[in-house]
């Protein structure tokens, strides 16, 4: 990375998580948004009504990432999940989810890095976001390691069953939950796992804070309700009627989400779990 590159990256990220900081200030001092009226008037998802569901087909591109599969499948982003611009991810992903405008600037900005493409002028397909130990990394919850992958991206579904199953929370609707401490636990358990068979097995610190923050968004984003999880998961589709948990009015900012992330990992013993 040449010098030039590194400034703008620091002046960028300096800017961003400043911004965060500002919306999750705001986020103190306003309404929620009502329940019913996350999503935006105009943009899918508004009343519940999301637009149809289409399986990915032969040819079609995609990735590890169920959140952003079923927003290709429901024809969000690009249906094939190719020729997709940065910036209209960014915006889809804030009005499908409710993340805040900083953190959807953050992560594409992010996968353009990492992919040495413009942010503002490229593309991508989903399954380039696939590069091992880019963003991809061993130990998901929902996916073989990639030297286990008969197919890039392809879920693995006894995980998903296993997750799903370690669920002890109810939530005020006495819906089954995934908790932090649930979170905490499977992680610990598929590391292990994941060590002990996968010889070409790597997880760094900035990985392991990554899964537990993809572990997280499940918590946040869809309040770890089990029954919404399994069809997001399963079938790559967002519930009829669903709308992101968060309700609030900037969405869910990276200092707000931090206060997920960071219980998640440090909850995290992977000691516990004898392989």
């Amino acid at each position: 990375m040449g010098l030039t590159t590194a400034i703008y990256k620091t002046y960028l990220y300096s800017g961003i998580f400043t911004w965060d900081a500002l919306l999750a200030l705001l986020n103190l001092v306003r309404f929620n948004r009502p329940v019913g009226k996350v999503t935006p008037e105009g943009h899918p998802g508004y009343g519940g009504y999301w637009p149809e569901h289409r399986p990915p087909q032969e040819g079609d591109s995609r990735c590890s990432c169920p959140a952003l599969n079923a927003m290709a499948n429901h024809g969000i982003i690009s249906r094939s999940g190719r020729g997709i611009k940065f910036t209209d991810l960014s915006e889809q992903v804030r009005t499908t989810y409710n993340f805040s405008p900083s953190f959807c600037s953050f992560v594409p900005h992010y996968a353009a890095f990492m992919l040495n493409k413009s942010y503002y002028k490229d593309t991508f397909d989903l399954e380039e976001l696939d590069l091992h130990n880019g963003i991809e990394h061993d130990a998901s919850l929902t996916r073989l390691d990639a030297a286990f992958e008969k197919k890039q991206g392809e879920k693995h579904v006894p995980y998903i069953e296993e997750l799903l199953s370690f669920a002890t929370g109810k939530d005020n609707d006495n819906r089954t939950t995934l908790t932090i401490s649930d979170m905490s636990r499977i992680l610990g358990k598929r590391r292990a796992e994941c060590k002990a068979a996968n010889k070409e097995y790597s997880l760094s610190r900035f990985h392991k804070v990554f899964g537990s923050a993809n572990s997280s968004t499940m918590l946040k984003i869809f309040g770890g309700r089990v029954d919404d999880l399994r069809t997001l998961l399963l079938e790559e589709r967002l519930s009829d009627g669903w709308e992101s948990r968060v309700r609030a009015p900037y969405g869910l900012t990276m200092l707000a989400f931090n206060r997920t992330v960071i219980p998640v990992e440090w909850g995290i013993r992977e000691s516990n779990h004898t392989v």
